[in-house]
């Protein structure tokens, strides 16, 4: 099994191409196995001898060991999405809920963890150590390990299921995305998009065998529609079209509702809730995070309402205005970006698209990293050869005194398949393993941008590269770590952006 089962071998990168649907549930199925027999095993030494390295690098090995074969498949799953991947993916969520679930409420490691907390070594953790600890003793109890068995076991009854139903959220909204297209034969209908947003167009409509122009829903070119096109009508069909994505409105209504899932979804968030003693998920969900109650969260943004409206108010009379001297009299949502962009150009001279001719990938990617060399002393390369998802998919090592430190995979373009927005997650954690070696991070930044046409390059919009730059501070944040235990390395153990982060152990 190991050795024709690329998730079970050993590896430095994951091997990508090699990575099969009919590989994840063996390889799920093999480790769990595992980790249970050596989670026993554990906790069958006397309880003297559970001590930082027995207990918490322990621990570390088995999850290591776990995420580096679901890592890469729960990434697959965002990036290259098809039927049997899903199938294999979805297969294997209840079996990682039920193990986290029975971790989380498992008592003889709860008293391990105890123990340690109060033991004379714990003295001498430092602060990052410490944290790890407190937020394991946090999580036990998050957990359901002060519950009665019957509640223990409702409690995992929904964990499982809010698994299920996260998955079958982002599905349908994939398949939304994908469902819609208009295929278009009159170039007059595209007047005022863009040469190069028309190009891509073009290919997409060559991709189908199809002549003309495609219009997609994939972000590049609802962008492109939503900012340029004179055609008031075409904008509100693919307004719509994006707006009711996954719903029972719009052109496919119903087809792949999420209204459903969302009602079930916050039902059983709420019976979570109130089954840890919370008066709602809100307040579970800040019991890992700064803010200290809900009305701390709800006043912030309500004054922060308070503060924005009046500007907000008068930008949109002055968009309004523009419009009507434009002979749009009633202002609608599919006609903002529009005359936003009309009423920049005009105002400030500033044509987004003009602006994309300073932003060629690689200058903004060699203008990114001569910044962060500048501000953490860091040396970054692309490296060759490596094994990967999709051509299109770039890979870079950091050095720091030409010591290596990390590598990062740069996939930044829209595609088919591919979720939407843009993301950072970490594919490996900085950390000293049980023998003593230092193992080194690496992560994924994920973009959703125009890819290059033809032998012209990628060219960024301005907002592109601020998500850029947005993402790539996850990642350094990753990278750059300076600690050393896995609980507390870059990105673990702070409440992370859930938007952006693709589910790994739901």
């Amino acid at each position: 099994m190991t050795a024709t089962n690329p998730l079970l071998r050993d590896f430095d990168l994951p091997p990508y191409s090699e990575i099969r649907p009919e590989h994840v549930e063996p390889a799920v199925d093999s480790i769990l196995g595992d980790n249970r027999v050596a989670l026993q095993e554990l906790l069958s030494r006397p309880a003297e001898s559970l001590d930082w390295s027995t207990l918490v690098v322990g621990l570390d090995e088995m999850n290591e060991r776990l995420s580096r074969a679901w890592g890469p498949v729960s990434h697959l799953n965002a990036v290259r999405n098809n039927p049997e991947l899903r199938a294999a993916y979805e297969a294997c969520l209840p079996k990682l809920s039920a193990y986290a679930t029975e971790l989380g409420q498992n008592a003889d490691l709860f008293a391990a963890y105890q123990a340690l907390s109060l033991s004379p070594e714990a003295d001498g953790f430092d602060v990052a150590q410490k944290t790890i600890i407190e937020h394991a003793l946090r999580d036990f109890r998050l957990s359901g390990i002060d519950l009665p068995p019957a509640e223990q076991q409702r409690f995992g009854a929904i964990r499982m299921k809010l698994a299920e139903l996260g998955s079958r959220f982002s599905n349908q909204l994939l398949d939304a995305t994908q469902a819609w297209t208009k295929h278009v034969t009159d170039e007059s209908l595209l007047a005022g998009i863009t040469d190069s947003a028309k190009a891509q167009m073009a290919e997409a409509a060559k991709a189908k065998e199809l002549d003309g122009w495609l219009i997609s829903l994939e972000f590049p070119s609802y962008y492109a529609v939503m900012t340029y096109a004179d055609d008031r009508a075409l904008r509100e069909e693919v307004y719509v079209a994006y707006s009711t994505r996954a719903s029972d409105q719009g052109p496919n209504a119903g087809q792949f509702d999420n209204g459903p899932v969302m009602e079930e979804l916050l039902d059983l968030r709420q019976e979570l809730a109130r089954l840890l003693g919370f008066g709602n998920y809100a307040e579970l969900s800040l019991a890992t995070k700064m803010a200290e109650s809900t009305d701390q969260v709800l006043g912030f943004l309500r004054d922060l309402a308070v503060r924005s409206k009046p500007f907000a108010e008068r930008d949109l009379q002055e968009l309004r205005a523009f419009a009507a001297d434009h002979g749009v009299t009633d202002l609608q949502s599919w006609d903002l970006g529009y005359f936003g962009e009309k009423l920049r150009q005009q105002r400030y001279s500033l044509n987004q698209e003009e602006l994309r001719e300073y932003f060629p990938i690689d200058k903004v990617l060699s203008g990114l990293f001569a910044i962060v060399q500048r501000l953490y002393g860091i040396e970054i390369h692309e490296l060759e050869n490596f094994d990967s998802w999709h051509p299109d998919v770039r890979l870079f090592e950091i050095r720091e005194n030409g010591e290596h430190v990390g590598r990062f995979f740069f996939d930044l373009y829209a595609r088919a398949n591919k979720r939407g927005g843009a993301w950072m997650d970490g594919a490996r954690d900085k950390r000293r393993t049980c023998l003593g070696t230092l193992q080194t991070p690496v992560a994924n930044l994920v973009c959703n941008f125009t890819p290059a046409v033809g032998e012209r390059p990628a060219l960024l919009t301005h907002d592109e590269v601020t998500t850029l730059f947005h993402e790539f501070g996850h990642g350094l944040h990753h990278l750059l770590t300076r600690i050393e235990h896995a609980g507390a390395s870059g990105i673990n153990g702070v409440a992370w952006d859930a938007v952006e982060l693709p589910s790994q152990f739901m």
